[in-house]
């Protein structure tokens, strides 16, 4: 399935329909009087959040969203027929944005989360509604109101704990695939990863959700490469996991980078809590292992981790300094026989 995480929509509910003009007429029934019923109110346009999704992807084929008009009424009291609703269900994590892609319509964060988009059109009112003592027989009714018609687009920002940065091959999807269940791809070169991946870590008897998203470059921020475009989805997250690659040769520059690049982008992304950890160091001796930590402690002013994806060496010190700045209240607790089935281990 493809990963799409913006996409345009054009929803527009139902008119209602129009009041109906009709009179009583039946044999033997001399003075029958009016009996125009009301229209029916056309249908509304919702958003609902669902479980199981994690792509805009349906939204690609299909951007029209039209809910059904109310029927007129009719005679012998008759109200019309309601118009069907239509809802879009969206990811949960999804933004409801107006058509200038910044005022925010709603922000669906929970399963089961409705939002009503577009309220139908009411229907009119028959001739049976106006009758009164001194107008025994009016003659006019109601149209219906008119639909609401709007453009949005809708953004998806996944609901993740945390939230992996670094630039491309400092092994992010590496660190993913050794410590959860998903099965990000895997090479030497860069911008392997091309769309965000999630993945459930375990330490501890606790589990917390991890996004990994395209490595950012100098120049994310102005458009250069894919990380920027993904940001967005790594804006909810608790604690952000910086990947620096000990055996690249320009390590403090790559940790300056990375942290002007999250600057760049604004909101408050660089003020959240965030993990250094030198990784790869299963390339690196003592020697080289304690010099590149006190360079890049010195650099980022805060203690830095050392851990190795693909030798498994560091990763639980790493998930419990992750774990340690989740709150309780978003973190999975398991039973601790479930221990055993650590999905971190190399």
């Amino acid at each position: 399935m493809k990963f799409l995480d913006l996409s345009k929509v054009y929803i527009r509910s139902g008119s209602g329909g129009g009041g109906c003009v009709s009179f009583r007429r039946e044999k033997y029934i001399e003075f029958g009087g009016p009996d125009g019923g009301d229209g029916g109110n056309g249908g509304s346009v919702w958003a609902e959040a669902v479980d199981g999704l994690n792509t805009l992807i349906d939204f690609r084929y299909q951007q029209h969203f039209f809910a059904d008009n109310g029927q007129p009424g009719r005679g012998q009291q008759r109200t019309g027929r309601t118009g069907e609703d239509i809802v879009l269900r969206v990811p949960v994590g999804t933004e409801l944005l107006e058509e200038d892609q910044e005022t925010v319509v709603a922000d669906m964060t929970e399963v089961g989360q409705r939002v009503l988009l577009a309220r139908g059109g009411n229907g009119g009112f028959g001739n049976l509604h106006f009758k009164t003592s001194t107008n025994q027989a009016p003659r006019r009714a109601n149209a219906g109101q008119p639909g609401v018609e709007r453009t949005l687009w809708l953004r998806l920002k996944l609901i993740a704990d945390v939230g992996l940065l670094g630039l491309p091959n400092a092994g992010k999807s590496t660190f993913l695939a050794a410590t959860s269940n998903a099965r990000p791809k895997v090479a030497d070169y860069p911008f392997t990863t091309l769309y965000p991946n999630l993945g459930v870590v375990g330490i501890d008897n606790t589990e917390f959700v991890v996004a990994d998203i395209p490595g950012l470059i100098e120049g994310a921020s102005e458009g250069r490469g894919l990380g920027d475009l993904f940001l967005g989805h790594v804006e909810r997250c608790a604690v952000l996991l910086h990947l620096v690659d000990g055996t690249s040769g320009t390590l403090i520059e790559n940790y300056h980078t990375i942290i002007r690049e999250i600057e760049a982008y604004g909101g408050f992304l660089a003020e959240k809590p965030r993990v250094t950890v030198l990784n790869k160091i299963d390339s690196l001796d003592e020697e080289e292992r304690g010099f590149l930590r006190d360079e890049l402690e010195a650099a980022a002013g805060s203690p830095v981790l050392l851990m190795s994806g693909v030798s498994g060496e560091g990763i639980p010190e790493v998930l419990r300094a992750l774990r340690a700045r989740i709150d309780d209240d978003r973190l999975r607790h398991r039973e601790p026989e479930q221990e055993e089935t650590e999905s971190w281990r190399p």
